[in-house]
């Protein structure tokens, strides 16, 4: 029993970031993209209208909708999905009640629309950012991107992309407004780059290529020091045709700079291409995907 209670639940160190999370994205959403009456997509898109149709909360939508989506979800996605969504979800409701009382509509920066739009896309797509890489989730369009991947062809980005678009179109419907639906999707595009800047800030990796007639020394100081594995390939120069040792080594981007100085220091004559990969699966990196 234990066991199974371990693989549904999260450590306390991912509930500790879902926490921070949600108040940060609750806090930018109320702070800045409510009072001015911008859409973003997603569940809080849908609470947003509502609010500014009938004045009922942003929370209380919020919840309820949910609430219901869970419950479809349960029978459709499982136990499992349910009680993974199911924190996150009550943080989001919980910090919304708060700040809806706290600021009272009030935007945090005056007559600066455009302005609220980037930062409030930029401090909510931070904070989807955290939540989700502690594989939180909060719930609303996510529920329905996953039930709808699970009977069609469409994957959960693309579903979850359609909803937003959709979601925000509505809002001509509201205010009538072209503008407001040009800094919903403004908002829609800023949430999601900065979305994806934080999720692979920390999984980001990097292919070297060194040249150097001391590989020996790089490759023992490379295993020792940055406890990273390597290879050395046999090569033959193209122009001197004489034989050409090159080592290969996959690292973290953050390690870059590491490696350069670890480098330099037993050879600066070393010729050295670093490039980007997009993914690198297995011992030290990424789980391999099945």
């Amino acid at each position: 029993m234990r066991k199974r209670i371990t693989k549904i639940y999260h450590p306390v160190k991912d509930y500790i970031l879902i926490v921070l999370g949600t108040i940060l994205y609750a806090f930018s959403f109320v702070g800045f993209v409510l009072p001015n009456e911008i859409v973003p997509g997603g569940l809080t898109g849908i609470s947003s209208l509502v609010f500014y149709v009938t004045g009922v909360h942003v929370s209380f939508t919020y919840a309820a909708v949910n609430v219901i989506l869970l419950i479809i979800a349960f029978k459709i996605l499982g136990r499992r999905f349910v009680l993974n969504s199911l924190f996150g979800i009550i943080s989001v409701t919980l910090v919304l009640i708060f700040l809806e009382w706290l600021l009272e509509g009030k935007t945090i920066i005056q007559e600066q629309p455009f302005m609220s739009v980037i930062i409030g896309a930029a401090l909510c797509g931070a904070g989807l950012g955290i939540i989700f890489s502690a594989n939180g989730s909060t719930g609303g369009t996510d529920i329905i991107g996953s039930m709808i991947n699970k009977y069609k062809n469409v994957s959960i980005g693309r579903a979850l992309l359609y909803c937003d678009f959709f979601i925000i179109a509505c809002s001509y419907l509201v205010f009538h407004d072209i503008e407001k639906i040009v800094f919903g999707y403004v908002f829609m595009f800023i949430e999601m780059y900065v979305l994806d800047q934080v999720l692979n800030a920390n999984t980001q990796s990097v292919q070297f290529l060194i040249f150097s007639q001391k590989h020996e020394e790089i490759v023992e100081s490379i295993i020792k020091e940055l406890g990273r594995g390597c290879t050395v390939l046999d090569g033959k120069g193209g122009f001197s045709k004489e034989p050409v040792n090159v080592v290969v080594l996959l690292a973290k981007k953050k390690e870059s700079s590491m490696i350069f100085r670890l480098i330099k220091s037993i050879d600066e004559q070393a010729f050295i291409s670093q490039s980007n990969v997009r993914g690198v699966y297995g011992e030290g990196f990424d789980p391999i995907k099945t």
